[in-house]
């Protein structure tokens, strides 16, 4: 039996406790699964069955699980608007304050200061606290249970408060040490406060070269921080270095899958996270650029209706037109893949700028003659013209060229304006492609028509 025949026998078995009313069996029997399962299992009810999960569970071991939960699930509204307002209220107050966070961010404002009046009074002032942190930056994704000590104290004493708070924390294989000011000075992982002896002190094994991140850091350098150091937390501190919180490698992966997501729905101009829309909303988010790209489009149906003269003198060269278009497109959305990759993970815009525009127009030069050679080779074999080979090549080569680098400029011209690269989408790309192709196109073949025409 496989590992997901196994988990739906285990479902169809938990829904039967359900249905049987078999309290003490259901609990036995969740809770022994892992988070993620539970969450897995508790998508598939019904209202009438997650009532019964409410009445069964505890607000903190309902957290637990919903700190398995993704927090851009369209369910989490329903999820939190079926349970009582108490209930839902400390089951926040139990989840970690990061992820706590995440879940009152898709609720509106009314409903989030209904939860956050009902909680403790600490619950929530942890809670608002991470709330006016901007979105996707340091502060909004770190959470606020950790372990931290001061240097003035044994291995001993520092156990003892490892001990006491490691239940709460996040994680504890880090153990930030901290002055009397809540500054951040070190760094102790857990191995070195096991292996040293009871009564050594903080200060003399501490590592004072610890690598933090500002509060205020994009999620993707921390994402790229912890991408070069690979840590499982980073601390999070303010411009004065005192220790805010820590953000773990948990919280990553997930900007890690969002930024990956957004880049390719820039890259195709559609969102890739709209499975669940229904078509007439999906079909609203996509018409923009439809439509945009639709006017585009009608310039280079323009401009071949402006060489119609040119086409009725030589019908031939009306065959290599998608040929030469769609080429030229396909190595401009390659060149603007590679360059939103490399703005992405480079320190160093103004240099990776000229690297970026000097490499592709480079490989666009390179690329264009061997394609732009072959396709000369296959024209004069297949109609036994060297000239129109010739024009229909060094189309090819030129349009590949200028594609490349309108596929290297663009990102970094939204990237200028401040805009995110990744909306110089594809489509765009690949329309513009067709515009400066045809147009380097019919002005090389205008120039050598004498020559292949008859």
């Amino acid at each position: 039996m496989d590992e997901t025949q196994e988990l739906e026998e285990r479902f169809a078995q938990l829904r039967e406790d359900l249905k049987g009313n078999y309290l003490q069996d259901f609990r036995e029997n969740f809770l022994e699964m892992h988070i993620y399962e539970q969450s897995q299992f508790y998508q598939t009810l019904e209202k009438k069955q997650r009532q019964l999960v409410y009445a069964y569970l505890s607000p903190k071991e309902l957290a637990d699980m919903f700190d398995a939960l993704e927090e851009d699930n369209e369910n989490i509204k329903d999820y939190l608007g079926e349970m009582r307002a108490n209930y839902a209220s400390e089951m926040l107050a139990q989840m970690y304050t990061d992820n706590a966070v995440d879940l009152l961010n898709t609720l509106d404002k009314k409903q989030m200061g209904k939860y956050l009046s009902l909680m403790d009074e600490k619950d929530a002032s942890e809670i608002k606290e991470l709330l006016h942190y901007e979105d996707e930056t340091a502060g909004a994704i770190m959470t606020t249970e950790f372990v931290s000590i001061v240097a003035n104290q044994t291995v001993r004493s520092a156990m003892y408060v490892l001990k006491k708070v490691a239940k709460a924390a996040e994680t504890i294989y880090y153990t930030y040490v901290v002055d009397q000011d809540n500054q951040l000075v070190g760094v102790i992982s857990l191995r070195d406060l096991l292996v040293s002896d009871d009564d050594e002190m903080v200060a003399d094994i501490l590592n004072d070269r610890v690598i933090s991140v500002h509060v205020g850091d994009d999620q993707e350098d921390v994402a790229q921080t912890f991408r070069d150091y690979d840590f499982l937390a980073l601390p999070v501190t303010d411009y004065e270095d005192h220790l805010l919180g820590i953000v773990t490698v948990d919280d990553i992966i997930d900007v890690i899958d969002d930024e990956a997501a957004s880049d390719y729905s820039g890259l195709a101009g559609v969102n890739v996270e709209e499975v669940h829309e229904n078509p007439v909303k999906a079909a609203s988010k996509r018409l923009p650029w439809l439509i945009t790209l639709l006017f585009l489009g009608m310039a280079t149906a323009s401009l071949i209706n402006h060489y119609e003269a040119l086409v009725s003198e030589a019908s031939i060269l009306a065959a290599f037109i998608t040929l030469i278009t769609g080429t030229a497109g396909n190595a401009g959305t390659q060149s603007l893949a590679v360059a939103v990759r490399r703005l992405a993970f480079n320190d160093n815009k103004a240099k990776s700028y000229l690297q970026t525009i000097f490499g592709e127009v480079l490989t666009g030069v390179v690329t264009g003659f061997i394609t732009g050679l072959t396709i000369l080779v296959i024209v004069w074999i297949w109609k036994g013209n060297p000239i129109l080979g010739f024009v229909i090549g060094m189309a090819m080569m030129c349009a590949i060229t200028v594609a490349n680098l309108a596929g290297s400029l663009i990102p970094m011209f939204m990237d200028k304006l401040g805009f995110d690269p990744a909306v110089a989408s594809g489509p765009f790309i690949t329309t513009l492609s067709d515009l400066t192709s045809v147009l380097i196109y019919f002005n090389i073949a205008s120039l050598f028509m004498s020559y292949f025409i008859g």
